[in-house]
């Protein structure tokens, strides 16, 4: 009975990625799936910028992007009629990733997988988790094997990413409340005559909408419809390339030829919430703490964005003597984001699939005309791009982020995600994103050199945090870090610091070249020196 510190219980995209986080702080963790493979299905298909951005630090982001399509048009059909919309054209200074990442999950999670062997990480297939129970500060987990064979496993921790039917959440007496939507849509990914590769495709009806997305690999399109309500066929009949030639015929008025299949399924959305994230040492992420329609392409995001919230929190919390309350923000901290999707992800869906006569008429004849207009303006692009892309997400209210005296009146204050920009102004070098990558806590020294004395260095390396000094000038190098400067809100002349967590979000500023409040901060939460 070998323990383990940190149990995953799913190796989908957010397991995966759970797991990628606590082999970056060293934790030891076993992975298991009771699915004998891997997905080799698209399933999930976008990946957000911010989910680009928290995946760097594993360094997998240049290969997600070299094997993904960055989707930049939607093409609007309606009533015979084509209309571009630009969407992520913004060229937004404060990502690399300004755009939407269209990448089939199965290569998402060959990558991620490939990312946890190479850090000797084994996932376990076929293995199935079939009892826990609470023993003393841990969890005792059951597991069985392909071959009917049972192990007990002692962890402190167990994280449940086994998805909307989870065992851990069940096990953990966690309740998941929502319900069902009426409706009953395909999925497939095919090749498709008739659309221009350089866009992705919505064909907009009174009875709804039929969507092309450019897929690329395994096949070159996903194809999203939903099926009439007049379709006598059974929800879990098999699905076949005439019946979703006659649903893109319904909404295409014919023109679009669909060929080739290599993946295709029916399925029903949900919109549930778990009731809590935590019990104790059992924790839940991504599907198994909420599901929702995949309007706005969140979900897979969300899941990835709750294992890297949490996952330095249990590598710090392994580590002893920090709050007990820092497990606890996990909740307070992703649980709003989870309702905030549901909101969003519900009032799409709603506009998508009514059959309220009103809206049908606005989904078929007010949208095309209108959405090109609206969207026209770059700032209005870039605030729907801001929202979908999670950039915006924060935790202003957690018990994490915390305000010294003295901070800078612009700037990302705490809770903000970390703004990325050149870190020079000669463009050269790395950027604030680059600089504060590797795994761990940073601390950004801003300001004149004699604001932030040795000692300050030395009193924060007691804590293993790795310090930045963003100093003007910079004599040594003969150049200044002015954009840095001026994205932190830091004026000529003035000083502040910057404590970045690991996940790239702030959890303290302050202003002048006084240590007291982060050392504060720092005892709190990461325990003492």
């Amino acid at each position: 009975m070998d323990a383990v510190e940190v149990l995953v219980v799913g190796a989908g995209p957010t397991g995966l990625a759970m797991a990628g986080q606590l082999a970056a702080f060293g934790v030891r963790t076993r992975v298991v799936d009771r699915a004998l493979d891997r997905v080799h299905e698209s399933r999930a298909l976008a990946v957000q910028p911010r989910t680009l951005e928290v995946l760097a630090g594993l360094g997998v982001t240049d290969e997600l992007v070299s094997r993904g399509n960055p989707a930049v048009h939607l093409c609007l059909h309606t009533r015979g009629r084509q209309r571009m919309v630009p969407l992520f054209d913004l060229g937004l200074r404060d990502t690399a990733y300004p755009y939407l990442l269209l990448l089939s999950q199965a290569e998402t999670e060959r990558i991620l997988g490939g990312h946890l062997t190479a850090a000797g990480i084994t996932i376990e297939r076929g293995v199935e988790l079939v009892g826990l129970d609470r023993v003393g500060d841990g969890a005792v987990a059951m597991l069985r094997r392909p071959d009917g064979r049972t192990e007990r496993v002692p962890a402190r921790y167990v994280v449940g990413c086994d998805g909307a039917h989870s065992t851990v959440r069940h096990l953990a007496g966690i309740g998941f409340e929502g319900a069902a939507y009426p409706q009953t849509f395909v999925l497939a990914d095919l090749e498709a005559d008739g659309v221009d590769v350089g866009a992705a495709h919505a064909f907009l009806s009174e009875q709804g909408m039929f969507l092309l997305f450019p897929l690329g690999h395994p096949a070159t399109w996903r194809v999203l419809a939903m099926r009439p309500r007049t379709d006598q066929t059974a929800p879990d009949a098999p699905v076949t390339l005439d019946l979703v030639q006659a649903l893109a015929d319904r909404y295409t008025g014919a023109t679009v030829r669909l060929r080739d299949p290599v993946w295709m399924t029916t399925f029903r959305l949900h919109h549930r919430a778990a009731t809590r994230y935590r019990s104790g040492p059992m924790f839940l992420a991504g599907d198994a703490a909420h599901i929702h329609s995949p309007a706005g392409g969140q979900g897979m995001n969300t899941g990835i964005q709750d294992a890297v919230n949490l996952g330095w929190k249990l590598a710090r919390a392994l580590q002893g003597h920090s709050d007990p309350l820092l497990l606890d923000s996990y909740e307070a901290e992703r649980a709003p984001v989870g309702r905030m999707v549901l909101r969003f992800t519900d009032r799409a869906f709603t506009v998508a699939t009514a059959t309220n006569p009103l809206v049908r008429f606005a989904r078929s004849r007010l949208a095309p005309a209108l959405l090109p207009v609206v969207l026209a303006p770059r700032f209005v692009r870039s605030i729907a791009f801001r929202m979908v892309s999670e950039l915006s997400i924060g935790y202003r209210d957690s018990p994490l982020s915390v305000e010294g005296p003295g901070a800078p009146r612009k700037g990302p204050r705490p809770g903000d995600r970390l703004p990325d920009t050149p870190l020079w102004s000669d463009g050269d070098g790395p950027t604030l994103h680059q600089l504060t990558g590797e795994p761990g806590w940073h601390v950004l020294l801003c300001g004149p050199p004699g604001a932030w004395p040795a000692a300050a260095t030395t009193a924060l390396d007691r804590y293993g945090i790795t310090v930045h000094r963003l100093t003007t000038p910079d004599v040594g190098a003969g150049r200044t870090p002015v954009p840095a400067l001026r994205r932190l809100g830091v004026t000529s002349g003035a000083a502040a610091l910057y404590l970045v967590r690991p996940d790239g979000h702030v959890g303290y500023r302050a202003g002048g070249g006084e240590m007291s409040g982060l050392l504060a901060y720092l005892h709190r939460w990461l325990g003492p020196r």
